[in-house]
């Protein structure tokens, strides 16, 4: 009878010492890889990159310098505007319009006291002064004055002021009664006949409150040069919106 074979146990044998060394050499394996930790669900900050963070100070100069420079950007846009408004009002002021308060109520009830007004330069620029126009003119007897009249007499009209048959006064003009229908109340009763030759390039002016006005029938310097007259007045926008006639 053949004896058993002892192949069997010594494989066995060399099963078991493979398994120790392979776990004693993952149990070595683990013990040399880097150790984790989690916390909050994170892997924690030894296992993040080495490289340093951007300095924060970088960003905050950047956007400092921009907003800075959108600032001053802004500025000097709404100083441009200021500037060109500023231009265009002086010129407007000197070339095209004038600006005028009127301070009596010698032009009643077409014009009121305090009423604001404008008048236009250029209406004068390519016509000549039509009667029944409202100007603004420098005062004859004081250039340094402004005044705002009606015009009455063109160059070379003849101008009487004297009552009718009525003992009304009116104004006459070349012999014929003017039309006034911007009159409110009649011309008070004159002492004395009065009469006027207007030269030429000169203008004979009066207010419509006849009874309240000095015009050119008191002036010593009684008529109004062409190149005094600054413009025709055109509308008033103060204390209420009125164009004029």
């Amino acid at each position: 009878m053949a004896t058993p074979s002892n192949k069997y146990p010594a494989d066995t044998e060399a099963m078991h010492n493979t398994i120790r060394r392979s776990t004693h050499a993952a149990s070595n394996e683990a013990a040399h890889e880097p150790k984790r930790e989690l916390k909050h669900g994170r892997v924690s900050e030894r296992m993040r990159s080495s490289e340093p963070d951007p300095d924060p100070s970088a960003y905050a100069s950047g956007d400092t310098g921009e907003s800075g420079g959108h600032f001053w950007s802004e500025v000097l846009s709404y100083i441009k505007i200021l500037v060109l408004a500023a231009v265009i009002a002086f010129l407007c002021n000197t070339f095209i319009i004038v600006n005028a308060e009127v301070p009596t109520g010698s032009m009643r009830d077409t014009i009121m006291e305090q009423d604001r007004l404008i008048g236009f330069r250029l209406s004068y620029k390519f016509s000549a002064p039509q009667r029944g126009d409202i100007i603004i003119f420098k005062f004859p007897d004081d250039e340094t004055e402004t005044y705002v009249k009606r015009i009455i007499g063109l160059p070379g009209d003849m101008i009487e002021i004297m009552p009718d048959g009525d003992g009304v006064v009116h104004v006459y003009v070349n012999g014929q009664i003017l039309d006034e229908p911007y009159i409110r109340e009649p011309m008070a009763a004159v002492s004395d006949y009065q009469r006027y030759i207007v030269p030429e390039g000169h203008y004979f002016a009066m207010g419509d409150n006849r009874n309240s006005s000095l015009d050119s029938r008191y002036w010593d310097n009684k008529y109004i040069a062409r190149d005094k007259i600054l413009a025709k007045a055109v509308f008033k926008y103060y204390k209420e919106f009125k164009i004029l006639k």
